[in-house]
């Protein structure tokens, strides 16, 4: 089969277009013929290493430490299944399905093996492509709101709105019923708008810590502001979601947590097959609609690597493979 592999750790470059070994699923395996990746800033962090320092040595030693072994990325899929293992009884050949491929990735291929426990019927008001960003920025965006109990009337600021999370934040903090205040570059901003965010703020132009406002919720995805500046921006009983944290921020969250009655929220996100069907099922509902940036052939995943590395996109960038 056709997959992209990662042939060294670096630039997109080291990307290739080869041939591979069709995956064998085991026996509690399904067998997927891929139609749509995507490609996250995460994927990005992983092929080029550009991690905080305190993950890099755990992450070589799970993917190869001098370089990657049989690396194929792409963090998440959605596709047909071609085949099932024997203990198999929740899925069928031809069922259309979404999934993660975890640690092990390998997304960016015509075929994925997966332990059917990963994966969820892809319902047929929800194209491939939507199916596929829901892993990543679906399941995160989710968790963290509901760490932090997100209800209507509330006031919620989303920094980095315009990534895979922040983009289905700024969507399912409207879903709840929330204002929404939504932080990014110039160029992203119309766009962040058109999926529902009440209001914008250009990071490049204007430091939302200075304007005196006070939020329910404030959703970090980036870190490009202080960790003090953004407590401060807390109502009294306010809750800071953390993604893609570091060790220091952590500490100072559970101090701030124990001190004051405000809330540092950090947990990791799992992928629960239930939370996969719940977003699918708002989007076969038109309740929620993810926001698509540019689409590539699965040829072209070096470039669309490129894209996401230099900051361009705004919500999801998809590699189509079928």
């Amino acid at each position: 089969m056709k997959a992209i592999v990662c042939t060294a750790y670096g630039s997109p470059d080291v990307l290739q277009l080869t041939e591979v070994s069709k995956p064998i699923p085991g026996d509690d395996d399904v067998l997927v013929k891929v139609h749509a990746a995507t490609v996250t800033m995460g994927d990005c962090e992983l092929r080029n290493l550009t991690l905080p320092a305190w993950t890099r040595i755990p992450v070589r030693l799970i993917m190869g430490y001098s370089k990657p072994k049989n690396l194929i990325p792409g963090m998440e899929f959605s596709g047909v299944v071609e085949s099932i293992g024997k203990n198999v009884t929740t899925f069928k050949i031809g069922d259309a399905v979404l999934g993660s491929g975890g640690m092990q990735m390998g997304s960016c291929a015509e075929y994925k093996k997966v332990k059917a426990t990963a994966l969820a019927i892809k319902l047929p008001e929800v194209s491939f492509e939507e199916a596929a960003t829901v892993i990543v920025g679906g399941l995160n965006a989710l968790h963290f709101l509901r760490k932090a109990n997100v209800i209507a009337g509330q006031h919620v600021l989303v920094i980095g709105a315009g990534g895979s999370i922040g983009s289905y934040a700024v969507l399912l903090a409207k879903f709840f019923g929330a204002e929404v205040t939504a932080i990014e570059s110039t160029n992203k901003l119309d766009k962040i708008k058109s999926i529902g965010a009440d209001h914008v703020i250009d990071y490049t132009k204007e430091d939302f810590t200075k304007n005196g406002k006070k939020y329910d919720v404030i959703f970090d995805v980036v870190y490009g502001s202080s960790f003090d500046d953004c407590a401060t921006a807390l109502k009294d009983e306010g809750c800071y979601l953390m993604a893609n944290t570091n060790p220091s921020r952590m500490l100072r969250g559970l101090w701030r947590s124990w001190t004051t009655k405000k809330k540092f929220i950090f947990a990791l996100a799992g992928e629960s097959v239930d939370d996969m069907k719940y977003i699918t099922e708002l989007i076969a509902s038109n309740k929620i609609k993810p926001l698509i940036d540019k689409r590539y052939a699965l040829a072209q995943t070096a470039q669309a690597h490129q894209y996401v590395e230099e900051g361009h996109k705004t919500g999801n960038v998809i590699i189509n493979v079928v």
